[in-house]
């Protein structure tokens, strides 16, 4: 039954990401309700439906997609502000799905086989990527903090919390790689780092502030490794 549920949500990403002009969007945005591209777009959705399982007997599903759909739309249309487009993006997205499968569901009497939540070891992965996420930042910040350069007004800014995100990303992407046995990425990644990193300050002349970032550098790499080997040894056991 899964292969109606994976039908579905194909027809959703095409028709919400392939098949949605930005002009669309950006009707919606400024005509809401009123909006004829939002209709459109439903219909877009409800005739996806009809062409990726190629038949019509699937009407009713069809139906109650671009019935859902038009309902999280338009709630979103005349919700959306400047300040809450981000968020509210993503908030749609997830009633989208959550749509899809409740769809899936009630036409199929299936289910999403969640047993799989109360393994030890999916509780070790996600124990292990958090650890790598705010937490190893803030040890980090403590560990270096002593040897923070002193802000130059005249060098360029980044952006806010850039480093942080960037590390924190780093560490997760180790920690997927030496879990799938792919030591040879974690490599690639130090060195594409190395390249777009170090290649900057050494425009800026800059000794301790390298020595800095290489600090940093080292130290987020080596966390994410021992964190990483140590959850792989945990989960293998």
């Amino acid at each position: 039954m899964e292969i109606y549920l994976i039908k579905i949500i194909i027809a959703h990403l095409i028709g919400d990401f392939f098949l949605q002009p930005t002009s669309w969007v950006k009707d919606k945005e400024r005509k809401k309700l009123k909006s004829g591209k939002l209709y459109l777009h439903v219909l877009v959705h409800v005739a996806l439906i009809f062409i990726i399982f190629m038949s019509f007997n699937v009407w009713k599903i069809a139906l109650s997609i671009g019935i859902l759909h038009l309902i999280i739309d338009a709630l979103k249309s005349i919700l959306q502000t400047r300040k809450n487009a981000r968020i509210l993006f993503f908030i749609d997205q997830f009633f989208h799905f959550g749509s899809i499968v409740l769809v899936w569901h009630i036409f199929y009497k299936a289910y999403i086989n969640v047993s799989f939540i109360n393994e030890t070891q999916v509780w070790l992965l996600i124990a292990g990527a958090m650890f790598l996420s705010l937490p190893t930042s803030i040890i980090m910040k403590v560990i270096i903090a002593k040897w923070l350069p002193e802000s130059d007004d005249e060098s360029p800014k980044s952006l806010q919390n850039a480093g942080k995100y960037i590390g924190i990303l780093e560490r997760v992407l180790i920690f997927v790689f030496i879990l799938t046995n792919h030591f040879e990425a974690v490599g690639f990644l130090l060195a594409a780092k190395s390249i777009f990193r170090f290649g900057d300050l050494k425009e800026a002349h800059d000794l301790k502030l390298t020595e800095y970032v290489l600090i940093g550098t080292l130290l987020s790499f080596g966390i994410a490794i021992i964190v990483s080997l140590a959850m792989m040894g945990l989960v293998m056991h």
